[in-house]
Parts: structure tokens; sequence; C-alpha cells
């Protein structure tokens, strides 16, 4: 069972791995990033991070796809943190996921800041307006704690 799909680009440290997977029950990770497999040092930076009894995998995007529709993540009560918010939609699309919690997106040359930790370009505005007309309730959220923030109302 999917719990949440989060973007975030630092993908696992504190607050996924202690206020997130507690709040949402999850018993599994799965972090989705094209790049992170071949970074030896930030593999080993986010193992630091691994809470204590949750299971922690890390797959591309396709890679995640095939994982889910394997079946072997339905006996985990799974947390999916992205890297990108073209990663999230996908996902999102492709398991009929009604709901992505944008957390942290990092500035950069060419992106407007929404919020204290989202920072968006042009591409990535429409991907969340084209979910958002889809049906897909994308909101702001960095902690639990913190009242959530509708993406329609500040894009």
């Amino acid at each position: 069972m999917i719990k949440m799909i989060r973007v975030d680009y630092r993908l696992l440290h504190g607050q996924v791995a202690v206020s997130w997977t507690g709040t949402l029950g999850a018993d599994a990770l799965l972090l989705v990033s094209d790049t992170l497999k071949n970074d030896k040092l930030r593999l080993q930076m986010l193992a630091l991070a691994k809470p204590s009894g949750v299971k922690v995998v890390v797959k591309d995007t396709q890679g995640a796809i095939d994982v889910i529709k394997s079946g072997k993540t339905d006996r985990y009560s799974l947390f999916i943190i992205c890297e990108t918010v073209e990663i999230a939609a996908k996902l999102a699309r492709e398991f009929n996921i009604k709901s992505v919690n944008l957390g942290n997106i990092s500035f950069g040359e060419g992106k407007q800041k929404i919020s204290k930790s989202i920072y968006i370009n042009e591409d990535e505005k429409r991907t969340i307006k084209e979910l958002i007309d889809e049906g897909v309730d994308v909101f702001i959220q960095m902690v639990p704690t913190e009242n959530k923030i509708e993406a329609k109302n500040v894009i």
C-alpha cells in the first residue's frame, strides 16, 4: 500500500526518517532517483539516515515502477520519496495516486520560489498544474505538523 508520494531532492534525511515515516506508519521507503545509483558517496550518506526497523530501497524511475507492479512491495506500507517533480508525476499517474507532497525542491537558475522550501522552473510548474487538472491533490508541507499549502494557490 502506497502511503504517500513526496518530492524531496534530498531523498532521506531527518524530516523523512523521523517525522514523515512515523506519522504515515510506513515500514518501507522507496527512494526514486535516476542519478543516485551511480553516486556511492550519496548512497553512503543516505544509509546513515535510515530509520531503525524500516526497509529502504533505492530505484530509478523504471525500476520503481517495475518493483511496485511486481507485487514485491504489496506487503509494506510504502512511502515513496522522489528526487524530482517529473518522477513523482510519472509514479502518481502510473499508480493512480491522488496526492503528491512537495517537501523540498532546490533553488536553481530560472526557478521561482513558491514557498520557503520549494523552487520550481516552468517545466515543473506545468507538470504540477497538469497533475492538479487531473485531480491530484498537490500540496506543500515540509513536516506533518505544518499546515498544508495547496500548490494551486501559489503557482
